[in-house]
Parts: C-alpha cells; sequence; structure tokens
C-alpha cells in the first residue's frame, strides 16, 4: 500500500526537494551527518535501509561521481526514495530498490551484487526488539526496530561491500560494544567520531568510519558537537546542514 507523503519539502539547505511520510519516520540530522562523511570521490555507493533516500540523495548532491544504489524494504519509502530520485534530476545517478538486505537470496534477486560496492552508507533501526517497546505501526517498527540484530546488519552490509571499501555509519552512542563486536573480523582502520547534543554532554550518537578487510588500529577522533548552549546549531552543523562542508571521518 503506497504511503500518504507531504508535498516536497526543502532539505539539505534547498538543494533537494524531498518527499516524507505523513506519519512516521522521517529523515533529518542523522541522514545529513552521514552522508557528510562521504568521501568526496566518484565510487558506487549504496544506501542500506535507505528510507526515503534523504542520505543517500544527500551524498549524491555534494559528491559528483557518485553512483547511488538505494535499498529499503518498505515498499511504501521505496515508492517515495524512487520519486525523490526521479524529482530531484538524479535517475541517471541513481535507482532505488526494494529488498530485505538482510536475506542473501533476496539481494541476489533483486539484482544486488555481494562486493560490488565502494561505500556503503547506512543508519541500521536503532532499537533491540528484546529491550524496546515495539510500536504497532509497521511502518514505524520496521524504521526503529533491528529485529535482526545489530551483528546481522552489519554483516549483510558489508557483504554488499568490496575489498577495502568503505563502510560508513551512524548509531546510537550507547551501542559502542555492539558495533565494535560487529566490526570485529570484517572492518578494520575503525574511526569512531562522538556525536554531542551539547559540548560537555554525553554523546548521542557514534559517527563509525572502516575499511573492509582492514587491520589497521582504531582511531578516537575530536568530537562533534551539534548545538549551542543556547540551544541553535553551531556554526560548523549549520554549514553541514546547507550540504557546506564534510565531515572529515573518512581516509
Amino acid at each position: 500500500m503506497a504511503l500518504i507523503s507531504r508535498p516536497p519539502e526543502p532539505f539539505l539547505g534547498g538543494r533537494l526537494q524531498l518527499r516524507q511520510p505523513e506519519r512516521g519516520h522521517r529523515a533529518g540530522t542523522d541522514a545529513v551527518l552521514r552522508a557528510a562523511c562521504a568521501p568526496d570521490r566518484p565510487m558506487r555507493a549504496v544506501d542500506v535501509g535507505a528510507g526515503v533516500g534523504a542520505a543517500g540523495l544527500s551524498a549524491l548532491a555534494r559528491v559528483s561521481g557518485l553512483d547511488m544504489t538505494f535499498i529499503e524494504i518498505d515498499a511504501g519509502l521505496a515508492e517515495l526514495c524512487d520519486c525523490n530520485i526521479s524529482e530531484n534530476g538524479m535517475g541517471t545517478q541513481a535507482r532505488a530498490v526494494r529488498a530485505d538486505v538482510l536475506t542473501a537470496a533476496t539481494r541476489r534477486a533483486a539484482g544486488l551484487e555481494d562486493g560490488a560496492f565502494g561505500l556503503v552508507l547506512t543508519n541500521p533501526p536503532f532499537l533491540d526488539p528484546k529491550a524496546a517497546r515495539v510500536s504497532p505501526d509497521p511502518h514505524k517498527a520496521r524504521a526503529h526496530v533491528a529485529f535482526g540484530g545489530l551483528d546481522g546488519w552489519m554483516k549483510a552490509s558489508l557483504a554488499l561491500l568490496r575489498p577495502s571499501g568503505l563502510f560508513l555509519m551512524i548509531h546510537r552512542a550507547d551501542a559502542l560494544a555492539e558495533i565494535l563486536a560487529g566490526a570485529q573480523g570484517r572492518i578494520g582502520g575503525l574511526r569512531l567520531m562522538p556525536v554531542h547534543a551539547k559540548a560537555g554532554e554525553p554523546a548521542v550518537r557514534l559517527l563509525v568510519a572502516g575499511k573492509k578487510g582492514s587491520k589497521a588500529p582504531l582511531s578516537i577522533l575530536p568530537p562533534l558537537v551539534l548545538h549551542e548552549a543556547g540551544g541553535s546549531f553551531t556554526e560548523f552543523t549549520n554549514a553541514i546542514h546547507r550540504g557546506d562542508a564534510a565531515i572529515p571521518l573518512a581516509i
């Protein structure tokens, strides 16, 4: 069943016009931060769990030469993603694929070849179904709850990545132990950037970068602080939201 969407709204400082569902999860800062980490070089990229395509489209808007595939399990969101690709004039650079990324046979049936991509962008569902109250709304549940677990999500996402390809993820800061476990033996050269709502407060997100098959050591980077003490975005965060600044996470 098709989702009811809002009219197109400005996103990334007006560089994009984005249709989002009238109800349910809506893309925002997490998608913009993830896109801002994409390195400025041409490559085949995949946005895993793409939703309406906010992160991948934001990356396309600021990085020339990207070829982006969007993977989304929800039929309505995949349809909105395809619409956003078309309405932003990115049909030659991007395509939306409806598939369950956690299932290898489903990936293959959708034409998704393992080891084919140089860049994976992903924002896994945040909640553990064993510990969280799952929404009765199926769209919200799929967006927020990691039914296959973070390890399964990372394993499936990394299957799509070629050797030495770049993995970029944003996730909850309190999931650090799970993130490190999911990376073990799969990606190395990890670069972790804590994201804080305000200076002096605990981190709320982690930006994660790593290379498939690398044996390089882990680095913890200086934090990114989103808001001034009064609550407004910092100058740098505003520049990220306009698409005018990149986050130096990947190497």
